[in-house]
């Protein structure tokens, strides 16, 4: 039995423990990496355990003088729960460039990805041309492919359309009905959700979009005194701040923003939203407060109304206040 090696890796350690004569291995995740467990290739029969599986067999080999076990493959199991679930190793905010807008923006399915692989990977005598892997590098083609069909619907969206419509309609319960867990299973909060988990479904018909042009980002990226040769890099043309009218993240007209309290004050601001309808011609839309317990929240008007597909319209969400000291971060989404 070995405890997860960053350094080593499962087929490192496997074969430490097949040149000493072992037969298998049981691979026990540490107080960090709680219930993520990660697949990948072992040059020995395997098994992979979350922290608390890992105890229970730790303190089971040193309670009896011979200690034995056995791996018995069960085949792919379906319906396990909670799920989805956010890893250890996915990126929590808040940002650090700019506190003022939250981070991340999304989730998406990243953990023990099986794709098929372009040249044979793994070790001598464990080659495949399939590989599992997990991370950024599987989440963003998942998320890709998400954009790229919501593109192929809607033609005349925008990059900034599109990502407010993935935003708005994820998912932000895990299928036993509760909220998304962390790896240690508790509730995952908004630094490590993001607007929750991506669904496609739903991000094909968000109602309302919050849609940006190319120049709002480069009023923002002024604003955070990224200098003319930056700023023009990233742009891909030349940029001069110095004529351009920079504005905060809380300006940019993104589904989130994120507010920072203190107990015992009043938060007064005064943050714009403009939101562009792609759902039916004659709607109407309710704004729905859920505040965390001890926090009051205003939006102004409570309601918008539209005839027309592409119209816009307006909001304000002002007014945040404590009513009850909550020892904690507040973040919120601007949800359809």
């Amino acid at each position: 039995m070995c405890d997860v090696s960053r350094n080593i890796g499962p087929v490192g350690q496997g074969i430490n423990v097949k040149s000493a004569g072992g037969a298998a291995i049981i691979i026990a995740n540490g107080q960090v990496q709680g219930y993520t467990i990660q697949i990948g290739v072992h040059v020995l029969p395997a098994s992979h355990v979350n922290y608390a599986d890992g105890l229970k067999i730790k303190s089971y080999i040193q309670s009896v003088m011979y200690p034995r076990a056995s791996i018995t493959l069960e085949g792919t199991l379906f319906g396990i729960s909670p799920a989805p679930v956010v890893a250890d190793f996915s990126s929590r905010g808040p940002s650090l460039a700019d506190p003022n807008i939250l981070k991340p923006d999304i989730i998406g399915p990243g953990v023990n990805i099986l794709a098929a692989w372009p040249f044979p990977v793994g070790p001598p005598g464990a080659t495949t041309m399939f590989n599992i892997i997990s991370g950024t590098s599987m989440a963003t083609p998942h998320l890709s492919g998400v954009a790229a069909l919501l593109k192929n619907r809607h033609p005349d969206w925008s990059p900034a359309a599109i990502k407010s419509a993935i935003m708005t309609t994820a998912t932000l319960t895990a299928n036993d009905g509760r909220r998304i867990p962390d790896q240690n299973l508790n509730t995952a909060d908004f630094f490590g959700l993001g607007s929750g988990h991506v669904n496609p479904m739903r991000a094909d018909k968000p109602g309302l979009v919050y849609d940006l042009s190319s120049s709002y980002y480069i009023a923002y990226l002024c604003g955070l005194k990224y200098t003319d040769q930056q700023v023009s890099a990233i742009v891909g043309r030349f940029v001069s701040c110095s004529s351009v009218k920079s504005i905060s993240g809380t300006q940019l007209n993104l589904p989130s923003f994120v507010v920072p309290l203190n107990s015992g004050n009043r938060y007064k601001l005064d943050v714009f939203r403009m939101v562009t309808n792609v759902g039916a011609p004659n709607s109407t839309y309710r704004a729905q407060v859920m505040a965390p317990q001890g926090v009051s929240v205003a939006v102004n008007p409570t309601r918008l109304t539209f005839s027309q597909v592409n119209e816009k319209e307006t909001f304000k969400v002002t007014d945040v206040q404590i009513l009850k000291f909550v020892n904690k971060t507040v973040s919120a989404r601007c949800a359809e």
